[in-house]
């Protein structure tokens, strides 16, 4: 990584230090610029400025977002950050994710962009303050280690307004509008120190946690755009997938670590990214829920639990889980504990349609699984009701049967719980049915033969106008159908 040219501190110019020569970096090999090269650097360039570009698919749809947010909250000015840059270690940086709130009501993705919905006749007028393209000027385009040169170009403030349809201004402006601005403020929280700093007397927690909770919930229920881009990561997960099982043998022969890459590069040629870190648990490592460090051997014999999902380029992410018999068949042991774990899921899907809870189909698996661990002798002389009133089966399966699903992995998690939890399901709510029993290694309660053996099942499913849908139902889920899918892509 090339490093002679980036400033030791990069900063966002102001109006006052435009014209400022750009810091150079403290270690850089070169001592200085001559005059001659920073005016050969402001010249011979071609004009690159798009012009007549169209609105992004989704533009519509923002707009919408942004009319049900002016309308919730009337005669108050809203901010909403993107976000900036985190470091990862001294001068480098993570790869930037907007914040969910600023991506879905703009469906920009650009660091420290900033929208602003100002109040105004009665609705409200939204602007979005993002950095202009890199000051050819001064040097920034070269000089700054994130100038063009260095990161690749940033859109126009023009360009940026016609693909997203809002009206545009420079961010460098925006804190010293926030501090001179009066009336009702809110402000979505923990995403850019400086807009907070600028608000810091106009705002109060209270109001602030209202506005991220409405955000929240306003995608419980998703739109026709957003069920389309969670159907495109369920399908691009699927691959994934068959990628995995088409290298298990080369897993094998190194580790998890194989199993991670293989549907990394999935990811990363289908999307955006991964949706969040992908669990590939072999062995006894299928017990650990969030298993992500994916170190550990891949043994022919035991079971591999993948629960990955690839994330879409406008930020919509799947989440599907599949246990999978690593030679490519299921031990009696592994497919009786797999078709527990199969029947609790197909209940909980079953529970899944418009007028019922949030927590039926939660409700639905569990029993199954409780139904299950009595009938092996696992809880002694109990019986299901009680074992269900006590909550014992939760040794074996600990989690949630599910969540909500979208531009986050666990969507809308700040909603209130009367929404979430205990709210009514209704048609474009995405949500996962994901049952698991995990046993394990140094459990003493269960037989030595079930120790280290973990299986989940997970789906994402949409509620439709007369029940439900699997949008990841491509990839087989019954034993005997996983066992022929692994033998055709094995070859």
């Amino acid at each position: 990584m090339s490093e002679e040219l980036v400033p030791e501190n990069p900063e966002q110019e102001t109006e006052e230090n435009e014209a400022e020569a750009v810091k150079q970096r403290k270690n850089g090999l070169y001592p200085g610029i001559s005059d001659e090269l920073a005016d050969n650097m402001k010249s011979g360039w071609a004009d690159t400025e798009q012009h007549g570009l169209q609105p992004i698919a989704q533009a519509e749809h923002t707009a919408a977002r942004r009319a049900a947010l002016s309308a919730r909250f009337p005669g108050e000015r809203l901010v909403i950050p993107a976000g900036n840059l985190k470091t990862r270690s001294n001068d480098t940086e993570y790869a930037f994710r907007a914040s969910t709130e600023y991506a879905y009501l703009t469906g920009d993705q650009t660091q420290d962009g900033v929208l602003v919905l100002e109040p105004k006749d009665g609705g409200h007028e939204a602007t979005l303050y993002l950095l202009p393209r890199s000051n050819r000027e001064n040097g920034e385009f070269w000089l700054d280690g994130q100038g063009e040169l260095w990161v690749g170009r940033r859109n126009s403030l023009s360009a940026a307004e016609q693909l997203l349809s809002i009206p545009t201004k420079d961010v460098r402006e925006l804190t010293a509008a926030l501090t001179e601005a009066t009336g009702p403020v809110r402000n979505v929280r923990g995403h850019d120190p400086s807009v907070e700093a600028a608000l810091t007397d106009k705002v109060t927690a209270e109001r602030d946690e209202e506005l991220r909770v409405y955000l929240s919930e306003a995608r419980l229920v998703k739109d026709a755009f957003e069920i389309a881009e969670l159907q495109k990561a369920c399908d691009a997960t699927a691959r994934g997938f068959e990628d995995v099982v088409r290298s298990l043998d080369k897993a094998e022969a190194t580790s998890e670590r194989f199993i991670e890459g293989t549907f990394f590069l999935r990811a990363r040629i289908e999307g955006n990214d991964i949706g969040y870190a992908s669990i590939c648990a072999a062995g006894p490592h299928a017990t650990t829920l969030h298993w992500v460090r994916n170190d550990g051997d891949v043994r022919s014999g035991e079971l591999l639990l993948l629960d990955a999902g690839v994330e879409t380029n406008d930020l919509y992410t799947a989440d599907v889980t599949r246990t999978l018999p690593i030679n490519g068949t299921f031990s009696p042991l592994q497919r009786k504990i797999y078709d527990a774990v199969y029947e609790a899921q197909e209940a909980g899907i079953a529970a899944v349609r418009p007028g019922a809870t949030f927590r039926d189909f939660h409700e639905a698996s569990q029993r199954v699984l409780a139904e299950k661990l009595v009938a092996w002798g696992l809880l002694g002389d109990l019986d299901v009701e009680k074992v269900l009133e006590l909550g014992l089966q939760r040794r074996w399966t600990l989690h949630g049967t599910g969540h909500m699903l979208g531009m986050d992995v666990h969507d809308c998690a700040v909603a209130r719980t009367e929404a979430y939890v205990d709210g009514v399901l209704e048609p474009g709510v995405c949500l996962t049915v994901e049952p698991g029993l995990y046993f394990q290694a140094d459990d003493l309660t269960v037989p030595e033969e079930y120790r280290g053996i973990g299986v989940r099942i997970e789906d994402d499913i949409l509620v439709t106008e007369d029940g439900n849908r699997n949008l990841s139902d491509t990839l087989p889920r019954q034993a005997d159908e996983v066992e022929a899918w692994m033998a055709r892509l094995k070859g």
